[in-house]
């Protein structure tokens, strides 16, 4: 692929050279892993559980993990009419030719996009269909507690924490290559391996125990009859990626992640994670202080997220932010918390959060009225939600994002009118400020989840998702504060299908790729009309999987154990049907629910009653909280920087680089993002400017084309402490990524800005020796030469106001033909501006990149003398 960069679109995400990607010699490893995430680039490289498996992996000396990602449609075609296959990023291998394909699975609407890699790599699909001279395809993720739909595509999966089966599945995989065992062979160990499942040793039958019949899966084998969910029983035993992998472009969550505890005893009936990842297992806050301390200094991220699937239970959530505080207001480093619980923090979190710089606040009620947040033993109440808000607004923020589910349970009209009653008193707790403030209104429609309480509920029709969603938009339409925002229905209905389906949606999903399905969670790329014919087609009736399942009923993922009982799910869908709650088990009375090996109650586990399963939450709240020291230059001239320093302007530099081989498919806003995160990693304290959102002050000169080379470019940077040139130099040259050198680091005013040159000299260089391509030059460059004659040229220069006329042939000062294929080019930029490349392809429009390279050589106030 690597060859195709010049083509494809945000080229810079294909090179594979980010700041701690892991680079190996395939000659010395054992086994080489592609981590395939079915979705955009952007996507995935914010999905912390791949940062994990990727570190762990690598780790290991003779594994080598790799990164692969869903391209978007127009790369794939290139990719298709070049007949390339898709590659991993850091070594541009074929995915064909790995070990082991591994796709994390997070969501069901991802399910054709796992097809359409396999596609694009040259894999069959159906695993019956791949021989030993494919690499073994494995699965992982949430939906892996009942991910029939998609079982015939996948040689295993793996059930539950992957810390720990993930390197075992590997070191089975180096085995069988040592030993030259078969793929049969290797699959017969897997069983072995405790969160293996592997879908070909259970095979479908029917059941006539309901009204329509039912497939069943029937185990192939005696002893292998259930999976067991793997279990990780202390986080603090696995290394934590402190070295994550940082994008040179924007992705969606664009920050460092830390997860500081897994699992949820809070027991929402609607939430899969919160069954299926128990029990709650915290990090000890030495051990976070470590990765903390570690990680900014090695990523440069500007913004730091504490994550957890309720992160305000953290027990010493307190003393974890005061542990953050200093070294992340001393760095201008945000911090923030994911969805919050209501009340779950307290207001010094919240005024050190306020401190550095204020980030969305999302806080989770599910449902307006308390009856039914009772029926979801949600275990929230009107009185602490508003409190909550009322906090936030005291100490400045303007916006809370609420976010609520409609079809659940027992829902009525009244439930529907009581969220907007609820947001209506969440913006009162604005008090005098309530006028400007922002109440959203986040509405998703329930989907019944395997593993859950209410994994026999009905799920609403797709028709009456969106009677009670316009409903809601006519009741909240009259509230100019308050905004609504929900989740497109259809997604929710698919999701629904999919969540609970059998086995045989797998012909669906084949089908639905095949008539174009593709990025089924982007809304924009959602085509329901597919989905619908595949499944009428394939003489499938969407309501049978959305209809309500009878308790006596087998489920398509009975053979899967998360470590709950039946009976626990059983007795907690009783309690909601009556309104009734059930408190958080962590720090309180065992309810019974199978996962743990240390209480009274049997366990439901049977492979792992050997293991120390149980909450670990046991941390001493007296334990000193170690603050890491605040890593500045230890060659700046000054000692540490408050927070009133930030904004200082101590020095400024002129640096000078070339930006050359990979680095030519930087954008600029790539670039400013870069350098700041490299400034970041050496330690160099910028100086911020003031208001909401500081920014280090740096200025570049003009921006270059996506694709187009630099000998010479240059930036301004200010300091908010003393250094010398010398200095920035030694500290910054190590962190820049490969293509981008530095030349010179020279001090300047500190009112100095990027030099806009007059002139700009640049090299252009036609490639090709196929004689097409040959007559294709020699085009060129007679085109080239009657320009050079030309003394007007009209072009219709874009700019923001629109477009107007102007004489293109006074902006070349000098052209000057070096050989058949090679063109000296002298801008002269003192009366106009036009983007080099722009200019260029207006005289000769045959131009790309994929044959042609630009080259600036100098820029200065006059370009004199030859090249």
């Amino acid at each position: 692929m690597q060859q195709l960069l010049p083509l494809l679109p945000r080229p810079s995400q294909y090179l594979g050279t980010e700041p701690n990607a892991v680079h190996k010699n395939p000659a010395d490893v054992d086994v080489r892993i592609a981590l395939a995430f079915p979705d955009l680039y952007e996507v995935g490289m914010s999905y912390l559980g791949g940062r994990i498996l990727y570190h762990l992996v690598n780790a290991h000396p003779r594994f080598w993990a790799e990164r692969a990602f869903a391209p978007p449609r127009e790369a794939a075609q290139m990719l298709r009419d070049t007949a390339t296959p898709l590659c991993t990023l850091e070594s541009d291998t074929p995915l064909r030719k790995m070990d082991v394909l591994a796709f994390s699975l997070t969501h069901e609407l991802c399910y054709t996009n796992i097809l359409y890699m396999l596609d694009l790599a040259g894999i069959p699909f159906r695993a019956k269909d791949r021989d030993a001279s494919h690499p073994l395809i494995l699965g992982g993720g949430g939906v892996v507690f009942n991910a029939e739909p998609v079982a015939p595509f996948f040689d295993l999966f793996v059930a539950g924490d992957g810390e720990e089966a993930l390197p075992d599945v590997l070191a089975l995989v180096a085995e069988a290559k040592a030993q030259g065992l078969s793929r049969k062979q290797v699959l017969h160990a897997a069983r072995n391996i405790t969160g293996c499942y592997i879908p070909e040793f259970f095979q479908e039958t029917w059941s006539d125990d309901s009204p329509e019949k039912t497939a069943v899966l029937q185990a192939m084998h005696s002893d292998y009859t259930q999976v067991e969910k793997r279990i990780l029983p202390d986080l603090n035993t696995v290394d934590f990626p402190a070295a994550q992998v940082v994008p040179f472009g924007p992705v969606v969550h664009d920050r460092l992640s830390i997860e500081i505890s897994r699992g949820c005893t809070r027991g929402c009936r609607f939430c899969q994670a919160g069954m299926i990842y128990r029990p709650v297992r915290e990090r000890r806050l030495d051990n976070l202080g470590r990765i903390l301390d570690q990680a900014l200094s090695r990523t440069g991220f500007d913004e730091l997220s504490f994550l957890s699937l309720s992160a305000g239970d953290f027990s010493h959530l307190d003393s974890l932010f005061q542990q953050s505080f200093t070294l992340c207001r001393q760095r201008q480093v945000s911090l923030s918390l994911p969805s919050l619980r209501v009340g779950s923090v307290s207001g010094e979190v919240l005024d050190m959060i306020a401190d550095i710089r204020r980030t969305g606040i999302t806080l989770a009620p599910e449902a307006g009225s308390q009856r039914l947040r009772d029926v979801i033993n949600k275990n929230v109440t009107e009185e602490a939600l508003l409190t909550h808000t009322r906090e936030l607004f005291s100490r400045g923020w303007s916006s809370v994002k609420l976010y609520f589910m409609i079809g659940l349970p027992t829902e009525t009209d009244a439930d529907l009118r009581a969220i907007v009653d609820l947001c209506l008193k969440v913006a009162a707790t604005g008090g005098e400020r309530a006028k400007r403030l922002q109440i959203t209104a986040a509405i998703s429609p329930f989907v019944p989840k395997p593993q859950t309480p209410f994994q026999w509920e009905e799920q609403i029709s797709f028709e009456e998702t969106r009677y009670r969603l316009n409903r809601l938009k006519d009741m909240f339409r009259p509230h100019k504060r308050l905004t609504m925002r929900w989740h497109m229905p259809e997604m929710s209905f698919l999701e629904g299908i999919f969540s609970r389906g059998d086995r045989a949606l797998a012909d669906v999903v084949e089908r639905a790729y095949h008539k174009g399905a593709l990025f089924s969670s982007w809304s924009d790329s959602l085509e329901l009309q597919s989905w619908l014919d595949a499944m009428q087609e394939c003489g499938h009736e969407p309501a049978w999987y959305l209809r309500a399942r009878s308790p006596e009923e087998p489920l398509p993922w009975d053979h899967i154990s998360s470590g709950i009982r039946r009976s626990y799910l059983l007795r907690e869908r009783r309690l909601a049907l009556a309104a009734k709650t059930t408190p958080d088990c962590r720090q309180g009375k065992c309810l019974g629910c199978g996962v743990c090996t240390t209480t009274r109650v049997k366990t439901a586990l049977q492979r792992q009653t050997n293991l120390d399963i149980r909450p670990r939450i046991d941390q001493d709240p007296e334990m000193p909280v170690p603050i890491p020291a605040v890593r500045l230059p230890e060659d700046c001239e000054s000692g540490e920087q408050g927070q009133d320093d930030l904004g200082s302007k101590a020095a400024a530099f002129r640096i000078t680089y070339c930006k050359l081989g990979p680095a030519v498919h930087f954008s600029q806003l790539e670039l400013t993002r870069l350098f700041e995160r490299c400034m970041r990693r050496a330690g160099i304290p910028m100086s911020f400017s003031q208001g909401f959102h500081p920014m280090p002050r740096m200025s570049f000169a003009r921006a270059l084309p996506v694709g187009v080379g630099s000998a010479h470019e240059e930036m301004i940077i200010v300091l908010r402490s003393p250094m010398t040139a010398t200095q920035v130099h030694l500290r910054l040259a190590p962190e820049m990524p490969k293509g981008l050198e530095l030349r010179a680091v020279e001090e300047a005013p500190l009112k100095a800005r990027a030099a806009q040159p007059p002139f700009e000299e640049y090299l252009l260089h036609c490639t090709g020796h196929e004689p097409s391509r040959r007559e294709e030059i020699s085009e060129i460059m007679a085109k080239w030469r009657a320009f050079q004659d030309l003394e007007h040229f009209d072009y219709e220069k874009k700019t923001k106001r629109g477009t107007r006329r102007i004489n293109l042939r006074p902006l070349f000062r000098e052209i000057r033909f070096l050989g058949d294929n090679r063109l000296r080019l002298v801008f002269d930029f003192r009366e106009d501006y036009l983007n080099p490349w722009i200019a260029i392809r207006a005289v000769t429009q045959k131009l790309s990149f994929e044959h042609t390279r630009l080259t600036k050589i100098r820029s200065e106030g006059d370009v004199t003398g030859e090249s």
